[in-house]
């Protein structure tokens, strides 16, 4: 396998490390109207990913800055032709961003309902068109002989799009539900596990479609197979809450989301934007890529900061690994 190749799937390991971690820091932000009935059981919900929402959003940062660097001609077309979907997932990040950190600023309550507010519209615009996007990546898009967009943003808003955003809201939606019935207690718990059968019953129907969608239009077995995976592991994931098991519900939550990013990986390659108009205008890994020398360096590069990045990540994770009590957001709140 040539650097070019194999930086197209270290791009998709990013992507999947993002939407396995950010994915479920949206659901956990579109939550909140579900699952937080006063002030306290929304501050649980949200110091459940307080102390690393931030870190899990660098993930995205990372794998922009590989694809601009691995491949800048894919990079100039996606960012070009899908100008105007990235800018409105940017600017949802922003504001939930700003929401986190100004909420607690003030004890008003229109204060707090109004960052609430903002919490949940800037989680729940990226997940939607984050696969909007990625659908249409896989599926194609109208491209010149010069490899630019020649669309417009209602083009991305096509049947299979829609499908692909609608699957991601509601996997992320599920997958944060799981995430809070984990590392919450008391009403909040209770209601999370509830809530996260009756979503992730929604979910396994959107997502059934979507996945069925896919491996018709691209059939390989390796579509096939991660396609059952991600179903085999959704389907589990609501058997283990049923059960009560909830790290077993939330780890296969995240294999279902990283099984179906790796099956559209598959699906597309060895494109990276195809073309809808005429298949001599898609970019391919070939066309696409920098020159091995950029890419011999980048390699290097990984090979020492991303061990790093993971230790880092891991360690985070097991530092605030216990539940957010309810107990101690109350007496914290008393004194």
């Amino acid at each position: 396998m040539d650097l070019a190749h194999l930086w197209f799937w270290i791009i998709g390991a990013l992507f999947i490390g993002y939407f396995v971690l950010d994915g479920f820091d949206f659901g956990v932000g579109m939550s909140l109207p579900f699952l937080g009935r006063d002030d306290v059981g929304r501050r649980q919900i949200i110091n459940t990913i307080g102390p690393v929402w931030d870190l899990n959003e660098t993930w995205v940062i990372v794998a922009g800055a590989c694809l601009f660097a691995a491949f800048p001609e894919w990079y100039a077309t996606l960012f070009s032709g899908f100008y105007l979907a990235l800018l409105l997932i940017l600017l949802a990040l922003i504001l939930r961003g700003v929401s986190f950190e100004y909420r607690h600023q003030r004890d008003g309550l229109r204060w707090k309902r109004g960052f609430d507010t903002m919490i949940v519209v800037g989680s729940a615009v990226p997940a939607f068109l984050w696969g909007v996007a990625f659908a249409n990546i896989v599926q194609g898009v109208p491209l010149d002989a010069g490899h630019h967009f020649t669309g417009t943003l209602l083009t991305l808003l096509n049947p299979y799009g829609l499908l692909g955003g609608l699957t991601t809201l509601l996997l992320f939606f599920t997958h944060g539900v799981l995430f809070v019935a984990l590392r919450t207690d008391g009403v909040v718990h209770a209601a999370a596990r509830r809530l996260g059968l009756r979503a992730g019953v929604i979910t396994l129907v959107v997502a059934a479609a979507f996945l069925l969608w896919t491996v018709v239009a691209h059939f390989s077995w390796p579509v096939l197979i991660l396609a059952l995976a991600a179903a085999v592991a959704l389907a589990g994931s609501l058997v283990a809450a049923v059960a009560r098991r909830d790290g077993w519900a939330f780890s296969l939550g995240a294999v279902t989301v990283a099984a179906s990013v790796l099956m559209l990986w598959f699906a597309l390659y060895p494109y990276v934007m195809p073309s809808s108009t005429d298949p001599a205008h898609s970019l391919t890994i070939e066309n696409a890529s920098s020159t091995n020398y950029t890419l011999t360096i980048m390699s290097w590069a990984a090979l020492v900061f991303l061990p790093l990045v993971l230790l880092y990540q891991g360690w985070t994770y097991w530092i605030f690994r216990k539940r957010v009590s309810r107990a101690r957001i109350e007496r914290a709140a008393a004194h």
